[in-house]
């Protein structure tokens, strides 16, 4: 059981980077004073949740002993 919620996690977490990504890269594309103000935001929050995600799929790869 645990490793299906693991695995639930890590694709919920992907999905998140995903979309700080997306919406760094939008908001980058369109210029202006929201990218002005968070672009630098935007990209610690999409290392931070991509270093959870990492962490995330490691834990699950540890745990199904592969």
């Amino acid at each position: 059981m645990e490793d299906k919620a693991l695995f639930a996690l890590a694709g919920f977490m992907v999905l998140v980077v995903t979309a700080i990504l997306a919406t760094g890269i939008g908001s980058f594309a369109r210029g202006g004073e929201f990218n002005r103000r968070n672009s630098n935001r935007l990209m610690r929050w999409r290392l931070i949740a991509q270093f959870v995600a990492v962490m995330v799929i490691l834990a699950y790869v540890s745990l199904r002993g592969g």
